[in-house]
């Protein structure tokens, strides 16, 4: 079987003195466009070479191992990590894109935010820099230092759905996945709609089939279309991933609001320390409180109440 092409990226990280000797190697193969926390841009052959300011330096293209290891081998020069990306996902990556992303369907306790973004090809150096991934591999502590920093920069609509309006909706007809398409499309329609961009896609990270995403929108006066569906899309694009770790960050703010209101420490998730804690919310406020901070139709609700939840 033939071996899928895939395009390289390596990166490391060098001593100042290594810096300097970059500088003066790629003088003359430098890119002329400026980059917020870039150092220089160069393309040497297939691969380019992109400097930081924190002394990082990247290598991405067919090539990238070989010219990577002809600074590995010099002292001060620590490979920090490598990532083959196929060729075939080199286009979402490489790109201007839109993309989308939300956090809090799992969770008991806590809203559903969903947010689109915006990363133009000059953001990827600044994104890249700041260690965005998809929030699930991040940590709050990581969500809340870098997020900040990412909302100055890029891009974003976020909409959020409290967890009374979350009740309020769902049926037997209103499942999770619609309420989602319904807040993707507006995110994403708000986006495209709100702000003149140029983009080359538009990309939702999967969790239902292109055709039933738009059955969940039909009667909707604005439903965007174009869109590139694809699993685990925050791992191949990186407006998704920045929407994923936006949503989180908004996601953990209104979470403490919720905290800060009723005076108990919530918990995330929905396993069996959340169980204790939905009790202690009943007996404090009332199994009524519970459709205002949690989502009613999961298990925890029948195991909090001791009662068959239809």
């Amino acid at each position: 079987m033939a071996k899928k092409n895939t395009n390289n990226c390596v990166v490391l990280r060098v001593s100042d003195k290594t810096r300097e000797k970059l500088i003066k190697f790629y003088e003359d193969k430098k890119r002329d466009k400026v980059i917020p926390y870039v150092v220089f841009q160069a393309q040497d052959g297939d691969t380019v070479i992109t400097l930081y300011e924190s002394g990082k330096v990247m290598f991405q293209g067919t090539s990238a191992d070989i010219d990577a290891n002809m600074w590995a081998d010099i002292d001060g020069v620590q490979k920090i990590n490598k990532v083959k990306i196929k060729k075939e996902e080199q286009k979402y990556y490489h790109c201007s894109s839109i993309g989308s992303d939300e956090v809090g369907t799992g969770d008991y306790f806590g809203p559903i935010v969903v947010t689109s973004c915006y990363v133009s090809k000059d953001d990827i150096p600044f994104v890249e820099e700041l260690g965005i991934k998809d929030s699930k591999k991040l940590d709050d502590a990581k969500i809340i230092k870098i997020a900040p920093e990412l909302i100055k920069r890029i891009k974003y609509k976020s909409l959020i759905m409290s967890n009374s309006e979350y009740n309020a909706k769902y049926s037997g007809t209103y499942n999770i996945n619609k309420i989602k398409a319904i807040m993707h499309n507006k995110v994403l329609w708000r986006m495209v709609h709100e702000e003149n961009l140029q983009y080359d896609y538009i990309i939702v990270d999967e969790f239902a089939r292109e055709a039933r995403y738009y059955e969940y929108l039909e009667g909707n006066p604005e439903i965007q279309r174009n869109i590139t569906f694809m699993t685990k899309a925050e791992d191949k694009n990186l407006a998704v991933a920045c929407a994923s770790v936006i949503s989180r960050y908004i996601f953990l703010r209104e979470f403490d609001k919720i905290c800060d209101e009723i005076h108990i420490p919530l918990v995330k998730g929905a396993g069996a320390d959340v169980d204790s804690i939905g009790k202690e919310v009943v007996e404090t406020y009332g199994k009524d409180k519970l459709k205002e901070v949690a989502k009613y139709n999961f298990k925890n609700t029948e195991r909090i109440l001791g009662i068959m939840i239809y």
